[in-house]
Protein backbone atom coordinates (compact mmCIF):
# COMPACT_ATOMS: atom_id res chain seq x y z
CA UNK A 1 0.00 0.00 0.00
CA UNK A 2 1.47 3.33 -0.99
CA UNK A 3 1.93 5.79 1.83
CA UNK A 4 1.28 8.72 -0.46
CA UNK A 5 -1.90 7.24 -1.89
CA UNK A 6 -3.34 5.52 1.14
CA UNK A 7 -6.90 4.31 0.73
CA UNK A 8 -9.44 5.94 3.02
CA UNK A 9 -10.31 2.73 4.83
CA UNK A 10 -11.62 2.82 8.41
CA UNK A 11 -9.45 1.36 11.14
CA UNK A 12 -9.67 -2.40 10.96
CA UNK A 13 -12.09 -4.18 13.27
CA UNK A 14 -10.34 -5.25 16.44
CA UNK A 15 -10.42 -8.59 18.14
CA UNK A 16 -7.61 -7.81 20.58
CA UNK A 17 -7.94 -8.63 24.26
CA UNK A 18 -6.42 -5.26 25.11
CA UNK A 19 -9.12 -3.31 23.31
CA UNK A 20 -11.87 -5.57 24.63
CA UNK A 21 -10.67 -4.98 28.21
CA UNK A 22 -10.56 -1.22 27.71
CA UNK A 23 -13.99 -1.15 26.12
CA UNK A 24 -15.56 -3.12 28.97
CA UNK A 25 -14.09 -0.93 31.73
CA UNK A 26 -14.60 2.41 29.95
CA UNK A 27 -18.28 1.60 29.40
CA UNK A 28 -18.84 1.69 33.17
CA UNK A 29 -17.12 5.03 33.82
CA UNK A 30 -18.50 8.59 33.82
CA UNK A 31 -17.64 10.56 30.70
CA UNK A 32 -16.46 14.01 29.62
CA UNK A 33 -16.81 15.67 26.26
CA UNK A 34 -13.98 17.24 24.29
CA UNK A 35 -14.60 20.77 25.60
CA UNK A 36 -14.58 19.54 29.19
CA UNK A 37 -11.38 17.60 28.57
CA UNK A 38 -9.68 20.72 27.21
CA UNK A 39 -10.81 22.79 30.20
CA UNK A 40 -9.65 20.18 32.72
CA UNK A 41 -6.31 19.15 31.20
CA UNK A 42 -5.19 20.83 27.99
CA UNK A 43 -1.49 20.28 28.95
CA UNK A 44 0.15 21.57 25.79
CA UNK A 45 3.37 21.80 27.82
CA UNK A 46 3.74 18.67 29.92
CA UNK A 47 5.74 15.64 31.01
CA UNK A 48 4.84 12.51 29.04
CA UNK A 49 5.53 9.16 30.72
CA UNK A 50 4.99 5.93 28.78
CA UNK A 51 4.32 2.32 29.74
CA UNK A 52 3.59 -0.91 27.88
CA UNK A 53 0.96 -2.99 29.67
CA UNK A 54 -0.65 -6.37 29.23
CA UNK A 55 -4.47 -6.43 29.24
CA UNK A 56 -4.36 -7.77 32.81
CA UNK A 57 -2.11 -4.93 34.00
CA UNK A 58 -4.37 -2.40 32.31
CA UNK A 59 -7.39 -3.80 34.15
CA UNK A 60 -5.48 -3.69 37.45
CA UNK A 61 -4.46 -0.04 37.14
CA UNK A 62 -7.94 1.07 36.05
CA UNK A 63 -9.50 -0.85 38.93
CA UNK A 64 -7.15 1.01 41.30
CA UNK A 65 -7.64 4.52 39.83
CA UNK A 66 -10.96 4.35 38.01
CA UNK A 67 -12.96 6.03 40.77
CA UNK A 68 -11.02 9.25 40.04
CA UNK A 69 -11.15 9.07 36.26
CA UNK A 70 -13.56 10.02 33.51
CA UNK A 71 -13.42 8.80 29.95
CA UNK A 72 -13.65 10.94 26.83
CA UNK A 73 -16.88 10.33 24.92
CA UNK A 74 -17.79 11.82 21.53
CA UNK A 75 -21.03 10.97 19.72
CA UNK A 76 -21.53 7.98 21.99
CA UNK A 77 -18.08 6.50 21.28
CA UNK A 78 -15.30 6.02 23.80
CA UNK A 79 -12.53 4.59 21.59
CA UNK A 80 -11.40 6.37 18.45
CA UNK A 81 -9.41 5.56 15.36
CA UNK A 82 -6.24 7.62 14.85
CA UNK A 83 -3.92 7.87 11.90
CA UNK A 84 -0.53 9.61 12.09
CA UNK A 85 1.72 10.41 9.15
CA UNK A 86 5.23 11.19 10.39
CA UNK A 87 7.68 13.36 8.49
CA UNK A 88 11.44 13.01 8.59
CA UNK A 89 14.47 13.83 6.47
CA UNK A 90 15.76 11.40 3.85
CA UNK A 91 18.51 10.50 6.34
CA UNK A 92 15.91 9.96 9.12
CA UNK A 93 17.27 12.76 11.29
CA UNK A 94 14.27 12.71 13.63
CA UNK A 95 14.65 8.98 14.26
CA UNK A 96 18.41 9.31 14.75
CA UNK A 97 18.06 12.27 17.13
CA UNK A 98 15.66 10.24 19.28
CA UNK A 99 17.88 7.16 19.12
CA UNK A 100 20.88 9.22 20.27
CA UNK A 101 18.83 10.86 23.04
CA UNK A 102 19.51 14.40 21.92
CA UNK A 103 18.17 16.84 24.48
CA UNK A 104 16.57 19.10 21.87
CA UNK A 105 14.63 17.03 19.37
CA UNK A 106 11.29 17.17 17.60
CA UNK A 107 8.65 15.23 15.70
CA UNK A 108 6.40 16.47 12.92
CA UNK A 109 3.22 14.63 11.99
CA UNK A 110 -0.26 15.01 10.62
CA UNK A 111 -2.95 13.38 12.70
CA UNK A 112 -6.28 12.29 11.29
CA UNK A 113 -9.11 11.65 13.72
CA UNK A 114 -10.90 8.98 11.72
CA UNK A 115 -14.24 9.18 13.48
CA UNK A 116 -14.68 12.91 12.87
CA UNK A 117 -12.51 13.39 9.77
CA UNK A 118 -10.68 16.28 11.47
CA UNK A 119 -6.97 16.59 10.71
CA UNK A 120 -4.19 18.49 12.46
CA UNK A 121 -0.53 19.23 11.75
CA UNK A 122 1.47 18.88 14.94
CA UNK A 123 5.01 19.67 16.03
CA UNK A 124 6.22 18.13 19.30
CA UNK A 125 9.41 19.75 20.60
CA UNK A 126 11.36 18.18 23.45
CA UNK A 127 12.77 20.72 25.89
CA UNK A 128 14.88 20.56 29.02
CA UNK A 129 13.72 18.68 32.15
CA UNK A 130 11.62 16.17 30.14
CA UNK A 131 9.18 18.87 29.06
CA UNK A 132 7.41 18.48 25.72
CA UNK A 133 5.84 21.44 23.92
CA UNK A 134 3.17 20.62 21.35
CA UNK A 135 1.96 23.10 18.74
CA UNK A 136 -0.77 22.27 16.24
CA UNK A 137 -2.84 23.74 13.43
CA UNK A 138 -5.83 22.56 11.43
CA UNK A 139 -4.79 20.82 8.23
CA UNK A 140 -6.64 19.65 5.10
CA UNK A 141 -7.25 15.89 5.45
CA UNK A 142 -6.68 15.27 1.75
CA UNK A 143 -3.19 16.82 2.03
CA UNK A 144 -2.03 14.96 5.11
CA UNK A 145 0.60 12.88 3.25
CA UNK A 146 2.67 15.97 2.41
CA UNK A 147 3.58 19.34 3.89
CA UNK A 148 1.99 22.15 1.90
CA UNK A 149 3.35 25.70 1.89
CA UNK A 150 1.36 26.71 4.97
CA UNK A 151 2.44 23.55 6.78
CA UNK A 152 6.13 24.11 6.03
CA UNK A 153 5.82 27.69 7.27
CA UNK A 154 4.15 26.51 10.49
CA UNK A 155 6.87 23.91 11.16
CA UNK A 156 9.60 26.46 10.47
CA UNK A 157 8.05 29.00 12.84
CA UNK A 158 7.69 26.48 15.67
CA UNK A 159 11.26 25.19 15.38
CA UNK A 160 12.65 28.72 15.15
CA UNK A 161 10.69 29.76 18.25
CA UNK A 162 11.64 26.67 20.28
CA UNK A 163 15.25 26.11 19.20
CA UNK A 164 16.30 29.09 17.10
CA UNK A 165 17.05 26.74 14.19
CA UNK A 166 15.87 26.32 10.62
CA UNK A 167 13.55 23.48 9.69
CA UNK A 168 15.09 20.69 7.59
CA UNK A 169 13.52 19.39 4.40
CA UNK A 170 10.90 16.87 5.51
CA UNK A 171 9.19 14.05 3.60
CA UNK A 172 6.57 11.46 4.69
CA UNK A 173 8.37 8.59 6.44
CA UNK A 174 5.65 6.27 7.71
CA UNK A 175 1.95 5.99 8.46
CA UNK A 176 0.72 4.61 11.78
CA UNK A 177 -2.79 3.62 12.90
CA UNK A 178 -4.22 2.67 16.28
CA UNK A 179 -7.25 2.91 18.54
CA UNK A 180 -7.17 5.35 21.46
CA UNK A 181 -9.15 5.66 24.68
CA UNK A 182 -8.52 8.80 26.75
CA UNK A 183 -9.05 9.23 30.49
CA UNK A 184 -8.87 12.41 32.56
CA UNK A 185 -8.44 13.00 36.29
CA UNK A 186 -10.54 16.10 36.94
CA UNK A 187 -9.10 16.69 40.41
CA UNK A 188 -5.46 16.58 39.32
CA UNK A 189 -5.95 18.01 35.83
CA UNK A 190 -4.01 15.10 34.30
CA UNK A 191 -4.66 12.79 31.37
CA UNK A 192 -3.93 9.22 30.34
CA UNK A 193 -4.18 7.81 26.83
CA UNK A 194 -4.41 4.10 26.09
CA UNK A 195 -3.51 2.95 22.57
CA UNK A 196 -4.18 -0.51 21.16
CA UNK A 197 -4.02 -2.30 17.80
CA UNK A 198 -0.93 -0.46 16.60
CA UNK A 199 0.16 -0.89 12.97
CA UNK A 200 2.69 0.91 10.75
CA UNK A 201 3.35 1.00 7.04
CA UNK A 202 5.44 2.67 4.39
CA UNK A 203 5.49 2.31 0.63
CA UNK A 204 6.74 -1.28 0.76
CA UNK A 205 5.45 -3.08 3.85
CA UNK A 206 3.13 -3.17 6.85
CA UNK A 207 3.85 -4.36 10.41
CA UNK A 208 1.70 -4.71 13.54
CA UNK A 209 2.31 -4.42 17.25
CA UNK A 210 1.57 -6.94 20.04
CA UNK A 211 -1.72 -7.36 21.89
CA UNK A 212 -0.68 -4.78 24.50
CA UNK A 213 -1.65 -1.28 25.63
CA UNK A 214 0.66 1.68 25.14
CA UNK A 215 -0.17 3.95 28.07
CA UNK A 216 0.97 7.55 28.18
CA UNK A 217 0.36 9.75 31.20
CA UNK A 218 0.41 13.50 30.66
CA UNK A 219 0.93 15.77 33.63
CA UNK A 220 2.76 18.91 34.65
CA UNK A 221 5.39 17.05 36.67
CA UNK A 222 5.19 13.38 35.66
CA UNK A 223 3.67 12.24 38.97
CA UNK A 224 -0.01 11.71 38.26
CA UNK A 225 -2.29 9.40 40.24
CA UNK A 226 -1.96 6.81 37.48
CA UNK A 227 1.85 7.03 37.59
CA UNK A 228 1.75 6.39 41.32
CA UNK A 229 -0.64 3.44 40.89
CA UNK A 230 1.58 1.91 38.23
CA UNK A 231 4.60 2.28 40.49
CA UNK A 232 2.69 0.58 43.34
CA UNK A 233 1.93 -2.31 40.98
CA UNK A 234 5.64 -2.65 40.18
CA UNK A 235 5.26 -1.34 36.62
CA UNK A 236 8.00 0.99 35.45
CA UNK A 237 8.09 3.47 32.56
CA UNK A 238 9.55 2.33 29.26
CA UNK A 239 11.31 4.12 26.46
CA UNK A 240 8.86 3.80 23.61
CA UNK A 241 8.03 6.08 20.74
CA UNK A 242 5.41 4.93 18.26
CA UNK A 243 7.32 6.63 15.46
CA UNK A 244 10.70 5.18 16.44
CA UNK A 245 9.34 1.68 17.08
CA UNK A 246 7.53 1.73 13.74
CA UNK A 247 10.67 2.95 11.98
CA UNK A 248 12.79 0.21 13.57
CA UNK A 249 10.28 -2.47 12.58
CA UNK A 250 10.07 -1.20 9.01
CA UNK A 251 13.87 -0.71 8.76
CA UNK A 252 15.35 -3.61 10.79
CA UNK A 253 18.88 -2.87 9.57
CA UNK A 254 18.95 0.43 11.50
CA UNK A 255 20.46 0.54 15.01
CA UNK A 256 17.72 1.07 17.60
CA UNK A 257 19.76 0.98 20.81
CA UNK A 258 17.32 2.57 23.30
CA UNK A 259 14.52 0.18 22.32
CA UNK A 260 16.44 -3.05 21.55
CA UNK A 261 15.17 -5.05 24.53
CA UNK A 262 11.61 -3.80 24.17
CA UNK A 263 11.61 -4.50 20.43
CA UNK A 264 12.97 -8.02 20.89
CA UNK A 265 10.76 -9.02 23.81
CA UNK A 266 7.49 -7.36 22.86
CA UNK A 267 7.59 -6.90 19.08
CA UNK A 268 9.59 -9.95 17.95
CA UNK A 269 12.19 -7.68 16.32
CA UNK A 270 15.65 -8.79 15.36
CA UNK A 271 18.15 -6.44 13.81
CA UNK A 272 19.24 -7.40 10.34
CA UNK A 273 22.79 -6.95 9.15
CA UNK A 274 23.45 -4.66 6.22
CA UNK A 275 24.69 -6.64 3.19
CA UNK A 276 28.27 -5.86 2.20
CA UNK A 277 28.83 -4.37 -1.26
CA UNK A 278 29.55 -6.79 -4.08
CA UNK A 279 33.22 -7.81 -4.13
CA UNK A 280 33.77 -7.94 -0.35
Amino acid sequence: MSLLNAVENPVRATGSRSQASLTAIAAQMPSVDLDQLSQIASLQTRVDTKYLLTPEQMVAVLNQTGAHLRVLQIDGKRSFGYESVYFDTTALRTFRDHRQGRRLRFKVRTRLYRNSGECMLEVKAKKARRKTVKRRMAYPPAERFALNAEGRKFVAEVLRAQYGTQAPELIPALRGTYLRTTFVDAHEGTRMTCDTDLAWENDSQRVSGPDSVVVETKSAAGTSRVDRALRDLGIRPVKISKYCVGTALLHPHLPANPWNQLLREEFGWRRESVPLPTGF
